[in-house]
């Protein structure tokens, strides 16, 4: 009998849920061999989940638009509680409810200890950098599961002070593991601050995340673009300005009957490589170059959109290797600033943890949390392919309260 259960990708727009073994405490052969460390992980901990996440980085797995496997497991939104742990874990005990970094990182190497835990040197063979249930990403399976390993424990989860208030915040705690941190890193690193105008491009929930962290950080104004008339209603719903882009009018006329003029100070890409110039219509390229021509000279542009080195799906033959055509030309002319690659979550989620805490942030009202078992996983898949305006939050355990 299987000891947990968990969701596989089984092709081109198809995953299912699986029996699977429960995690030992190890990490997987893959990473252990190639990077020289043992397989045994005393470092390490088993999570019962508590809630796990349907991410759009996912969706572009489940789309066939990434060189994942039949047989992927998914899931890197995590947050649980323990329930075993190794010899050497010092500092957490079992029964604590942790938020995870989707980052896996070792604490040990150059990298994490500069804080750039999202390009750890030590958890994946292939590159720098490592995620849960993410392919090219070393091995290490996903956290749309009933039970998950973590390791590197003491290091990488986040403790939640008090059980029963996690409990009762648990919709907008568990966005700490991914999009609340990348949309927060997407806003900071475009440099937004008090009194910036602001353009978001993506309604989804990394998108409507960073509207949230803009306005965190003082924004006067944030504009969301999308083609999605129902994500952009849902950005609206809590102060957002909205420009469908797909309507014909220009960009820059949109923007300007907002804020006045057809710039902004700064810009946000949560949009990533499958982006589309109107509906139907896919241009890669398209939102980097948009975000460039409606940047003021001098300003900051923070991507946190996906951008991948290999594609198979793309009708392009360059983009299927990740290049792209973008004007870069026009950033240089503009002394534009890019940020691009991961979010290191560590760097951010204690602090956006206690804005939770403390009632400063409503991220869960922001990206619409919507929970479903896990057994809906599959459906969920499908309707937020179909542009559902919803953040899926699987609850494998039904420990998320009515």
């Amino acid at each position: 009998m299987a000891d947990n259960r968990i969701v596989v990708y089984k092709g081109p727009g198809e995953v299912a849920v699986e029996n699977t073994e429960y995690p030992k405490l190890e990490v997987p052969q893959e990473v252990a061999s190639a990077m020289g460390m043992s397989q045994a992980a005393p470092h390490a901990v088993v999570l019962k989940i508590v809630s796990t996440n349907i991410c759009g980085s996912d969706q572009h797995m489940v789309r066939g638009r990434t060189t994942a496997p039949v047989g992927q497991t998914l899931g890197h939104e995590i947050t649980g509680e323990i329930v075993e742990k190794g010899d050497d874990v010092q500092f957490l005990d079992v029964g604590d409810i942790c938020s995870v970094p989707f980052n896996i990182a070792c604490g040990r190497c150059r990298n994490c200890k500069e804080r750039k835990t999202g390009v750890c040197l030590n958890v994946n063979p292939a590159r720098a950098g490592s995620a849960y249930g993410y392919v090219d990403m070393g091995g290490w399976e996903g956290g749309q599961a009933e039970y998950v390993l973590i390791p590197f424990a003491d290091f990488n989860l986040l403790k939640f002070p008090d059980r029963d208030q996690a409990l009762e915040k648990i919709l907008d705690l568990t966005m700490l593991s991914d999009i609340f941190p990348t949309g927060y890193h997407g806003a900071y690193t475009a440099q937004v601050t008090t009194g910036s105008t602001v353009y978001v491009a993506g309604a989804g929930p990394v998108g409507l995340a960073a509207a949230h962290s803009a306005q965190l950080l003082g924004a006067a104004v944030v504009i969301v673009g999308d083609l999605n008339d129902d994500r952009l209603a849902q950005a609206r719903s809590f102060g957002c300005e909205t420009i469908n882009v797909g309507e014909g009018t220009p960009i820059e006329e949109q923007i300007a009957s907002i804020v006045g003029e057809p710039e902004v100070d700064c810009a946000v890409d949560a949009v990533g490589f499958e982006a589309s110039a109107r509906a139907g219509e896919e241009a890669p390229a398209v939102v980097l170059n948009q975000v460039q021509t409606i940047t003021r000279a001098g300003g900051s542009l923070g991507i946190p959109g996906l951008y991948v080195t290999g594609d198979p799906g793309a009708a392009d033959p360059e983009a299927q290797e990740g290049t792209l055509k973008i004007r870069f030309g026009l950033g240089w002319a503009k002394s534009h600033a890019f940020f691009t690659g991961q979010c290191p979550v560590m760097k951010y989620n204690r602090g956006l943890m206690m804005s939770i805490l403390h009632d400063k942030a409503q991220i869960a009202k922001a990206v619409n949390a919507t929970v479903i078992s896990l057994d809906e996983a599959p459906q969920g898949y499908k309707d937020f392919d179909k542009g559902a305006a919803k953040k899926y939050v699987l609850n494998p355990h039904g420990m998320i309260p009515a």
